[in-house]
């Protein structure tokens, strides 16, 4: 792996009939490879996964539902989830939100 003396960035191994060249594909200086073993590797990667986007109706659907008081207005539901907003050693934030005004708060575990 080498990288241009230039600008820092990548080169890439390009091939134009028996000569080789190191390419610097942001500033596009090119060094021409005399004698040197270059290996050539392929790097490939997993598609991108799906993203979901829901609608606001439907965004809290699928969370599961718990009996914790709503501050705001009393009652008794309330979906909920985890989230780790913190360091690795310390524990995850419980979130909630209110079935009936969609109200959110917060509880550290």
């Amino acid at each position: 792996m080498r990288f241009c003396q230039k600008c820092g960035n990548l080169l890439f191994v390009e091939k134009k009939g028996k000569t080789t060249f190191l390419l610097c594909r942001k500033c596009k200086k090119k060094i021409k490879v005399k004698g040197e073993k270059l290996t050539i590797s392929d790097m490939s990667h997993e598609p991108r996964k799906k993203i979901i986007v829901l609608t606001k109706e439907d965004q809290f659907a699928e969370l599961p539902k718990t009996k914790i008081m709503c501050p705001k207005c009393e009652t008794m539901d309330a979906y909920w989830w985890m989230q780790q907003t913190r360091s690795e050693d310390e524990p995850p934030t419980l979130f909630y939100r209110c079935c009936k005004c969609g109200y959110s708060w917060r509880s550290y575990g």
